[in-house]
């Protein structure tokens, strides 16, 4: 019997050791927090870059006026299919009428002195004419009474008589000369001067027909800023009449691009967008231009990118407000981790002792040179988050692509993502069993 006793208590007090030891390992399991948790997932991936922009035709232009006056007439309307040359608008040609009459007046005076010019040139090659017939008679009876005076048969002052006449005679066809030249010059003017007064003239008949406001190119009427009656004053540059678009089956979305992303972008890059009219449904586009322009605007610098789209319905506006989503690159049957994986910050994590500190990796596409470094915290077996370095590549905003080439890391291996959850186990120590 009393070894039955001695049997029994330490059996109790062996029961009493185990269970103080299931209850501290319990209370101990129960400190350890819980970690919101995401899984690794392997399949396609693609990055892209968000703006926004505007919906306007490829060709559009503005129809506007080189002269001021009154709208007499308005010969085209809103959205109105128009063909080059086709008359639009009119301004009132009547002042412009008239400055084409005076300035023909002016031509005709012009030439009218013109005609005098050369009717006075004409008079003086006549002068030229007489004055050296003059002068040869004049040189003549000079050579005669020099011989007659030789012979003594008139006297010396009959020869000097003669010699001034001569002299004489040689001055006025020297005369006769200067204004025949002079004559000439103002035949030069008087032309000079017709030609002027004839620009003067084109231009008025320029200005005239300026007054006929006609469309430059084939296209639809999308924008009247004008009514009949209105006065439109031209003076340091043309007011805006019309807008007309070449084209709204061929438009393009002019989208600003923050310039952290504008070096993703590339020429022939697929892109789709959407616009409020029509919720739910996106539209296909393509790069077709990165302007190099900055834009600062709140000291936020964009850069436009234009993507080209058929708006073979004709359902899209110009103006229309495009959220426009441009594919970079693509990925397909990639790793990805969740992006909240690479956001945690855990202090007291254990270091993956097995992970380099700076991993070396590549896809085959993305070598380390391009690939960007991050740190992922993974579970032990108890619970306990394990830092690991990983290199990363493209991401679509939710997940990222690892590039790392560890063997811990597989499709469906879990990562946290988040800290403790909100009523995980509580700390408190379960009760005994006895």
């Amino acid at each position: 019997m009393r070894k039955m006793n001695q049997w029994l208590g330490g059996l109790a007090v062996v029961v009493a050791v185990g269970g103080s030891a299931w209850w501290w390992s319990q209370n101990r399991a129960a400190d350890q927090p819980v970690y919101r948790t995401g899984a690794l997932a392997r399949g396609p991936l693609l990055a892209t870059v968000a703006a926004s922009g505007a919906v306007n035709p490829v060709t559009q232009v503005s129809v506007g006026t080189q002269v001021s006056g009154q709208i007499k007439e308005l010969y085209a309307d809103f959205n109105d299919e128009v063909q080059a040359g086709q008359l639009i608008a009119m301004l009132d040609p009547e002042t412009f009428e008239y400055r084409v009459r005076s300035a023909q007046a002016d031509v005709d005076a012009a030439r009218a002195a013109v005609l005098t010019a050369q009717a006075n040139a004409a008079a003086g090659r006549a002068a030229i004419s007489k004055a050296q017939v003059d002068l040869a008679e004049a040189q003549r009876d000079f050579d005669r009474k020099r011989d007659l005076a030789d012979k003594q048969f008139i006297a010396q002052s009959e020869v000097d008589r003669t010699r001034a006449l001569v002299n004489t005679s040689g001055e006025l066809l020297k005369l006769a000369q200067a204004q025949a030249n002079v004559t000439q010059a103002q035949i030069t003017t008087a032309m000079a001067n017709v030609a002027q007064r004839e620009a003067m003239l084109g231009q008025a008949r320029i200005d005239l027909g300026r007054t006929r406001i006609t469309s430059p190119v084939n296209g639809i009427v999308i924008k009247r800023t004008i009514e009949r009656g209105q006065t439109v004053a031209a003076s340091l540059q043309a007011p805006e009449l019309f807008v007309i678009a070449q084209n709204l089956h061929d438009m393009q979305v002019e989208a600003s691009i923050d310039e952290s992303d504008v070096g993703r972008i590339r020429l022939g890059q697929k892109a789709n967008f959407s616009v409020d009219a029509f919720p739910g449904q996106t539209f296909e586009a393509e790069v077709r231009q990165v302007r190099k322009a900055a834009l600062n605007v709140a000291n936020v610098v964009t850069y436009v990118a234009v993507l080209r789209f058929a708006n073979t319905d004709g359902r899209l506006l110009p103006g229309m407000t495009a959220n426009v989503r441009i594919v970079t690159d693509t990925r397909q049957d990639v790793l990805k981790v969740p992006n909240a994986a690479l956001r945690m910050r855990i202090a007291n994590a254990t270091n993956n002792v097995a992970a380099p500190a700076n991993p070396t990796c590549t896809n085959g596409t993305i070598s380390i040179n391009s690939a960007r470094r991050g740190r992922i915290y993974l579970l032990d077996a108890a619970g306990k988050p394990v830092a690991t370095n990983v290199c990363l590549g493209i991401t679509d905003g939710s997940s990222t692509e690892l590039l790392s080439p560890d063997a811990a890391l597989r499709d469906g291996t879990p990562v946290v993502t988040g800290n403790p959850l909100a009523g995980a186990p509580s700390a408190s120590a379960p009760r005994l069993p006895f």
